[in-house]
């Protein structure tokens, strides 16, 4: 891959995490919890969201080393679950937001390119797009994977009657680990169900 399609996978992989974590604090506020705005994070400013290895670094080295699948994030945007006028389900959408909005994104721009053969548009149209669906699906995906801290482990935590909770606990402790396990053994297994849903939403082949 050249040069230049690395810095624009990593540019669209940053927009698209802000968007991710910003949704977070969006939904936040929505049930009643400002942090996230006294932090000065409900903004699109990059500069503010950027984790320097979990934006660029590892981004960067997944495209160069050809990973079948490509993630990353952004400094989590804080928020509280004691300020929520819902603590249970606000927990749920505040941590779905994000996997929302990225899913969001892909099928808007998925349909942009059905759309496409109708009409008139620049070289290197189907690449950008293709681009951005495939980032965000890939970051929905992830996020979904039910790992402490990633979205999933809170929608599923959510779910769980009060009795889990040391298990929670527990499984919090370990969940570096498991998401390093995850990452390095089994990420490949998102690889055909990102493929699916591209075709899905695009009707391209991946």
């Amino acid at each position: 891959m050249q040069a230049t399609d690395t810095i624009f996978y990593i540019v669209i992989l940053v927009i698209s995490v802000v968007i991710h974590e910003v949704s977070h604090g969006f939904v936040a506020e929505y049930f009643g919890d400002k942090t996230a705005r006294y932090a000065g994070r409900l903004t699109l400013n990059p500069l503010v969201h950027l984790d320097l290895f979990g934006s660029i670094l590892l981004p960067a080295l997944l495209i160069l080393s050809h990973s079948p699948f490509l993630f990353g994030w952004a400094k989590p945007v804080p928020y509280n679950p004691n300020n929520l006028s819902n603590k249970k389900w606000g927990t749920m959408w505040v941590a779905a937001a994000g996997v929302l909005a990225n899913f969001f994104i892909a099928v808007i721009f998925g349909l942009i390119i059905r759309l496409a053969p109708s009409l008139t548009l620049p070289a290197g149209f189907y690449f950008i797009t293709s681009t951005i669906v495939i980032v965000n699906l890939a970051l929905a995906l992830f996020n979904l994977i039910p790992i402490p801290p990633l979205d999933g482990s809170k929608i599923l935590f959510s779910f769980l009657p009060y009795s889990f909770s040391k298990w929670v606990t527990l499984f919090e402790q370990y969940s570096l680990i498991l998401l390093l396990v995850f990452i390095v053994f089994f990420s490949s297994y998102l690889y055909p169900i990102l493929s699916y849903l591209f075709h899905l939403i695009t009707g391209l082949s991946f």
